[in-house]
């Protein structure tokens, strides 16, 4: 992993923490950066943001089913189940939060990117990113992963 830019992961990190933590009244910690396969447990839930211009790949926010929709009852201020039609619409649309977030900040380091709309997975499931590594950042809360933020990006150059 040593040759993953680390100025490229911190904006993705810093907006999903400060998203999460205004939308959600949740504070997050870093956990231990790793190299993780494409393969997705049955109670995952996936939201993947492609990105293209100077850099390109995909960003994905990657929650078990009952931190998604902790997350998601928490945006509607009521009690949330399931992932109906409503969860997915805010589990996504917080993602697009976050993306548009860490976008803005890539623009302030001359770093000119697009983001894609959102795709939705639920359940058991594998992603390949076959042109790059899938770096997997843990968030934590209480020491337990909340969220990982999984980045598969390339700068134009390479």
């Amino acid at each position: 992993m040593a040759d993953f830019n680390v100025n490229l992961i911190n904006p993705f990190l810093m907006a999903s923490s400060s998203v999460i933590r205004d939308v959600c009244q949740c504070e997050l910690k870093v956990g231990k950066p790793y190299v993780k396969g494409g393969d997705f447990k049955e109670d995952t839930v996936m939201i993947m943001i492609g990105l293209t211009g100077e850099l390109r790949g995909q960003v994905m926010l990657v929650f078990n089913e009952k931190n998604a929709l902790s997350v998601v009852s928490r945006m509607a201020m009521m009690e949330i189940t399931e992932m109906n039609e409503l969860a997915v619409s805010a589990i996504s649309e917080l993602t697009n939060m976050i993306m548009g977030n860490a976008a803005t900040i890539l623009s302030t380091k001359g770093i000119a990117v697009d983001i894609t709309p959102p795709t939705f997975c639920h359940g058991s499931f594998s992603v390949s990113t076959a042109y790059t590594k899938d770096v997997c950042v843990p968030l934590l809360s209480d020491g337990e992963t909340f969220v990982e933020v999984d980045i598969a990006i390339k700068g134009e150059e390479e």
